[in-house]
Formats: structure tokens, sequence, C-alpha cells
């Protein structure tokens, strides 16, 4: 049992740890001052078109090592729900706990046992539904090196 509150310990800081870096990654550069001499306008646009060369054209929803890609879209599900996005939660649900759940687009009884069995293992919010928290343990869970954890 200790070996496993240490896991769940350290799955908790390296959540922590990537929600910081994902954070300070998100703000970019920083911003200085103009130089005297130099206007603020030129400053500012300065500023702009080095932020623009170093933005990526297009923005990523889902990494290219992502295990399930079904889709890049994380609507609300819950019970009655049906589609790709819901593959795709089934898919990181077998990845995050080794859920055993056929990857077929419908969020029944058994999709909602697996998700509320994902979200006591997570320690989150317990409802059986999969939102915003959730996607971002399971997507984050399912893609780790050494799942499934639960």
């Amino acid at each position: 049992m200790g070996c496993y509150l240490e896991v769940i310990r350290m799955r908790r800081v390296l959540t922590a740890a990537a929600a910081a870096a994902l954070s300070i990654s998100l703000a970019g550069p920083p911003t200085f001052a103009a130089s005297p001499g130099t206007s603020a306008t030129a400053a500012a646009t300065s500023a702009q078109a080095e932020h623009k060369l170093k933005r990526p054209a297009v923005l990523v929803a889902q990494g290219p090592d992502d295990i399930c890609d079904y889709t890049n879209r994380r609507p609300s599900l819950s019970r009655g729900s049906s589609g790709a996005a819901v593959q795709q939660a089934q898919c990181y649900l077998n990845q995050a706990i080794g859920a055993g759940l056929d990857e077929d687009g419908d969020f029944g009884p058994v999709t909602q046992s697996a998700t509320e069995d994902f979200q006591r293992c997570a320690r989150i919010v317990v409802d059986g539904r999969i939102g915003a928290q959730t996607w971002s343990f399971l997507s984050f869970w399912a893609n780790a090196p050494d799942a499934p954890f639960c």
C-alpha cells in the first residue's frame, strides 16, 4: 500500500510540474521597455513582429504522438453521448486505467462506470461525465509512458 501511495504522490507532483511548465511556456518571452531614443510604437511593432515569427502558423490541439487519434475535439460528454469524441475518451480510459472498453463511440453505462473509476483513481470530481478537468487528466495519463495506472 505504501508503494501505491508513493506512486499517487509522484503523479501529483509530476502533474503540478507539467501545469507549471505549461503556464510558463504559454506566458511567452518577457517584454522589455523601449530603449532610450526609441518610440514606444516602434518598440511595440518590433515586439509584435518577433512574436509572429516565433508563433506556429497552426495551433495543434493534441500532440503528434497522442496514443489515441479519433479526434482532437474535447466536448463535454455524458451518458447518451456518441461519436468520435466518445471513442477518443474510451481509448484514453483503456490506456489510462486498462478499462477494457469497446471503442464503439457509445457513452453507455459501462463507459460511465469506467469514467467514475478513472475519476476516483485520479482523485478528481467523480460525476461520471467527461468535462474539461477529466479530459485534461485523461489525455495526460493515457499518454504517460507508464500507463495504465489503476
